[in-house]
């Protein structure tokens, strides 16, 4: 009889824990994307700039398209600025999509929301190549490392521009 009760006895609930969501679609490498990295590379190389892959939270601003695209974020090497230079490749299913976000991006950081969510002097460089969108700001004025516009200066190359309006 104790045997028998003893099976009924309650036992504490098992927890499971799983860590947190992030607020975006994961890093995807897909071909498409380590195309648009090898054109980074190879643009920030004729300016002896080095590309890293980085597990950084980097979360730019964004439109809600691209807020919900997939991306991958790579980290310019600077020395004297090593928190810096991050930039992030958003993938579409195909180029028509990825300058429809582009170009929404283009109008958000514009105007209204965008604006007010980043720094005053801030400089964003929007590039479209294929189905990928290459963000990338940063701050002049806040620049430690010397190699800084040099970063600008190459993704510029890379691509289809989306100019940001003043």
């Amino acid at each position: 009889m104790a045997l028998a009760a003893s099976g009924c006895a309650t036992s504490p609930p098992v927890v499971q824990s799983f860590p947190v969501a992030s607020i975006g679609p994961a890093m995807t490498v897909s071909p498409a994307v380590n195309q648009t990295r090898a054109a980074l590379v190879q643009a920030l190389a004729a300016h002896q700039l080095v590309l890293s892959d980085t597990q950084a939270p980097v979360r730019p601003v964004e439109s809600p398209l691209l807020a919900s695209a997939p991306r991958a974020v790579y980290q310019v090497v600077l020395p004297r600025d090593p928190d810096k230079g991050f930039v992030v490749v958003y993938e579409f299913p195909d180029a028509n999509g990825a300058a429809l976000g582009a170009a929404e991006e283009q109008r958000y950081l514009a105007t209204g929301p965008g604006r007010i969510q980043m720094p005053q002097g801030s400089i964003q460089v929007l590039r479209q190549l294929g189905v990928t969108v290459i963000l990338y700001d940063w701050l002049p004025a806040a620049a430690l490392d010397p190699s800084a516009p040099a970063v600008q200066q190459s993704l510029e190359t890379v691509g289809v521009g989306f100019p940001i309006g003043g």
